[in-house]
């Protein structure tokens, strides 16, 4: 995906909940802080954006959203990639997370801003779902000297469940042990 193909996303998701505000949780997160000619091919592969709102309590928008241009749409089906509207508690965050979101916008945003996970927070996310394509997105980070092993695992500390805490921080101490 392309800061471009976000932007039209935002843009699309913000008329359809009537909220210039978009929360980016899943792993195109990234793009907020970072242009895809910086990243490494396997931190902007996904073809779908993870979006929710902060004032949806019962997922009206982002269940519209998923509805309208999400996989399998029409969207999907035009522009080769998708909205996945979910729940504001999909992902399992650092505490503090709120504080160090980064809005993006841009000029196919339309005014719409993608408020992305930080670049620790999110790498933190993705570990704590303990999939191999995090395993992998997290990886790629790392190696190319995106995200900072030990802000991971400062980040990770801050994790309200003691056992995904500990999950994350052996994967990220084996991975130091191994690359560095």
């Amino acid at each position: 995906m392309r800061r471009q193909d976000l932007e039209h996303i935002l843009r699309s998701a913000s008329v359809i909940a009537g909220d210039l505000d978009v929360l980016i949780v899943g792993s195109q997160s990234i793009l907020g802080s970072y242009d895809e000619t910086d990243l490494p091919d396997a931190a902007y592969a996904s073809i779908e954006v993870d979006v929710t709102f902060f004032d949806d309590p019962d997922n009206t928008k982002s269940d519209t959203v998923d509805g309208l241009i999400g996989e399998d749409s029409m969207f999907h089906a035009e522009h080769g990639y998708y909205a996945q509207g979910v729940d504001l508690t999909t992902a399992v965050l650092p505490a503090g997370w709120r504080d160090r979101i980064v809005p993006y916008t841009g000029p196919g945003a339309n005014g719409a801003t993608g408020h992305c996970l930080d670049v620790h927070d999110l790498v933190v996310s993705k570990l704590v779902a303990y999939r191999e394509k995090d395993f992998e997105f997290a990886h790629a980070l790392l190696q190319a000297g995106l995200v900072d092993p030990d802000l991971l695992i400062e980040r990770a500390q801050l994790l309200a469940v003691p056992v995904k805490r500990q999950s994350v921080v052996s994967w990220v101490l084996a991975w130091k042990k191994k690359y560095e």
